[in-house]
């Protein structure tokens, strides 16, 4: 008995011990979030003034280039992220 419980406990123990390679893969972004800013912009109407066309360019040109900025800051930090995360290995 006492021999049979000892090579039950090699056996277990054989099977812990036995490498099995651990990939690691960094997660990959959702493809939505690595491409720039769609260029959906404000539009004006045909009998608009040239106060509301300054304003329409104004917002225009803010809201394109604060996503530009956001997405062109995500996607390096990403990158270093998956970079460091190689490198560990």
């Amino acid at each position: 008995m006492k021999y049979l419980s000892f090579l039950i406990f090699l056996i277990i123990l054989q099977g812990c011990s036995s490498p099995v390679p651990v990939k690691r893969n960094f997660p990959q972004a959702p493809g939505v979030l690595l491409e720039p800013c769609p260029p959906s912009l404000k539009s004006l109407n045909s009998g608009a003034k040239l106060s509301d066309v300054a304003t329409t360019i104004v917002e225009n040109y803010t809201t394109y280039h604060e996503c530009a900025i956001k997405n062109k800051t995500w996607i390096e930090w990403y990158q270093n992220q998956k970079k460091i995360f190689e490198e560990v290995k």
